[in-house]
């Protein structure tokens, strides 16, 4: 299936996602970042799945999520009668657990359900058993217990039943993960934990700010964020899936199980925006467990956790998402220096306590201060950038101006808040780097910013530069920059992060891309800056358009096959939705 055929379902502990035939391909289990005991969606069927549907019928008829929830209802209408399935995972339980309930619509309609345990990413076939009458499949240090109401045999590569299902009719199955050494879990009462769920998220969305003509893909984009949230630990996921490519049979296959600190924080922004201050609280603490130590020792990114050791591997015996090889878990991007990442957190700072967030105590803005202490220093090297480029390092104008907006921030938060620090040394700093990528970063001849220092590419990132308030947008710079942009890194009127083809020394990688989503969403926020709002509002709309059926959008999408790429769904592409929404309204 092509990726937006995908529905996301989740606890904030872990997601699966869900195809349009009723099969989950993709689980890790118990955490985003464990390995994966359906991994159909990186393989084949002997990698793991479940599949629950109508005998016969390959696609449903249609599906949705439950109001305002992430509980996902599949409908499928046959010749003898039509069938409903809700697929849930219950949040704030201890260990994660997966409910699908078959409900009879009308008529009849004979079932069919095969399931395929593979544990470690399709790797590890389980010792399965019967016991009472469910399932139990163990192997290492993993083990599930499938409470089922029909018999399921097995076949040597999974297990298989079927049943028929009358209208006012409910089966109910549960998929319950435990550590290996434990005993069975507890029963649940499924119905029981669906109107749980279902108040949960139902309370969790009533505070939020969400109002006027976009409101309903403003409040699934936020719904998907708190599901990419990790709830023990406040840890904040880039998406829930690894390996999906940003061009099909491509290499560009990275994972995104893990918290960066720039989508954590812009994501945060947008949550505390919207209302939800407890949320960047939360972050805020993780953050402080997460960077503690040499602020020079600042990674981009962390588990979910706040591990700091994340090594690349890959995964040979999957053959990747349509033959997208190499398959990756891991991230080798993890030691790169990134010197936006700086701005990013301490900007998101500042914002979440203009947006209400409490102020930080002594301990947090002690770390802001030696952050900037860093920053003073190494503020004019050259980094890998935003991209996580794999070439060679450049001085790339987006992150000198996100070191522009972390000193902006601490200088605004000393000003207006009465934070203690060097302020004039700060806005000295400031002025510094401003004067710099004016003068270094700004191709007078074209009338544009570019790329990196010297450097005739362009980059969608350079967007930012109004969105920050580095330059206003009524300033001629800002205008031409956008205007190149719209001319030149552009596929059939939506953004490409940079050029590729012919340019490889660049990133270091063969190949080319989708268009960037969020960079999209970026050139309707700065049209909106810009007075244009008629053509901000068309280009919004149409990145509306190519959300799937439930609301969904990955990092990129291909619009010669029309397609979503990337993997899926992606926290930066939603952030920034709801962010032109906002300036939109």
């Amino acid at each position: 299936m092509r990726i937006e055929d995908y529905a996301l379902i989740g606890d904030t502990r872990s997601a699966a996602l869900v195809g349009r035939d009723g099969s989950i391909d993709w689980l890790c289990l118990p955490r985003f970042d464990s390995p994966a005991c359906f991994a159909r969606l990186l393989g084949d069927d002997s990698n793991g799945f479940w599949r629950l549907a109508p005998a016969g019928h390959e696609t449903a008829t249609r599906r949705a999520y439950a109001g305002d929830t992430l509980i996902l209802e599949t409908v499928w209408e046959t010749s003898t009668g039509t069938v409903k399935v809700i697929d849930f995972m219950p949040p704030q339980h201890a260990n994660p657990d997966l409910v699908r309930i078959v409900e009879g619509v009308s008529g009849t309609v004979d079932m069919s359900v095969k399931i395929s345990i593979r544990f470690d990413y399709g790797r590890i076939v389980p010792w399965s058993r019967l016991i009472g009458g469910h399932l139990h499949a163990i192997g290492g240090p993993d083990s599930v217990w499938i409470h089922t109401p029909v018999l399921l045999n097995g076949d040597g590569h999974g297990h298989h039943g079927t049943f028929t299902i009358a209208a006012g009719e409910r089966r109910a199955f549960v998929f319950a993960w435990q550590p290996s050494h434990l005993p069975e879990p507890d029963p649940m009462d499924p119905v029981d934990q669906l109107g749980k769920t279902r108040r949960f998220w139902e309370e969790w969305v009533s505070h939020s700010r969400a109002a006027g003509p976009w409101r309903d893909a403003v409040v699934r984009s936020l719904i998907t964020l708190k599901a990419l949230t990790y709830s023990p630990t406040g840890g904040i996921v880039a998406a829930p899936t690894t390996s999906l490519p940003e061009v099909i049979g491509g290499v560009r296959n990275w994972d995104y199980r893990y918290c960066w600190l720039r989508d954590a924080a812009m994501t945060l922004d947008a949550l505390s925006r919207a209302g939800y201050v407890g949320e960047a609280a939360t972050w805020l603490e993780w953050l402080l467990r997460a960077i503690a130590g040499r602020p020079e020792d600042l990674q981009v990114m962390y588990g979910v956790a706040g591990e700091r050791r994340l090594p690349e591997q890959t995964l040979n015996w999957l053959s990747g998402y349509e033959d997208s090889r190499p398959v990756r878990i891991g991230n080798d991007a993890v030691s790169q220096l990134q010197l936006d990442v700086y701005g990013q957190v301490l900007r998101c700072m500042y914002q979440a306590r203009k947006h209400g967030m409490p102020a930080p105590d002594a301990y947090a803005w002690a770390t802001v201060s030696k952050l900037m202490d860093f920053l003073e220093r190494g503020w004019d090297q050259p980094d890998e950038g935003l991209w996580e480029v794999r070439g060679r390092r450049r001085h790339f104008v987006h992150s000198k101006v996100m070191v522009w907006a972390a000193a902006d921030s601490v200088v605004r938060a000393v000003e207006e808040f009465g934070r203690p620090g060097p302020v004039e040394r700060w806005r000295s700093l400031r002025e510094r780097i401003h004067a710099e990528v004016c003068e270094k970063g700004f191709d007078a001849e074209r009338g544009t910013f570019t790329q990196s220092y010297g450097s005739r590419e362009l980059d969608a990132a350079l967007l930012i530069i109004p969105i920050v308030g580095f330059l206003p947008p009524d300033d001629p710079r800002v205008a031409g920059t956008v205007e190149a942009i719209q001319r030149e890194l552009t596929a059939d009127g939506l953004l490409l992060r940079y050029p590729t083809s012919g340019h490889n020394d660049i990133d270091g990688l063969p190949g080319a891309e989708g268009v960037f989503l969020a960079g999209s969403f970026w050139l309707a926020e700065v049209l909106a800056l810009l007075g244009r709002k008629d053509e901000a509002t068309e280009l919004f709309e149409r990145l509306l358009g190519l959300t799937n059926d439930v609301g969904l959008l990955a990092e990129e999408y291909d619009p010669v096959m029309e397609r979503q790429l990337g993997n899926f769904p992606q926290a930066f592409t939603h952030v920034h939705l709801i962010h032109t929404a906002q300036a939109l309204s």
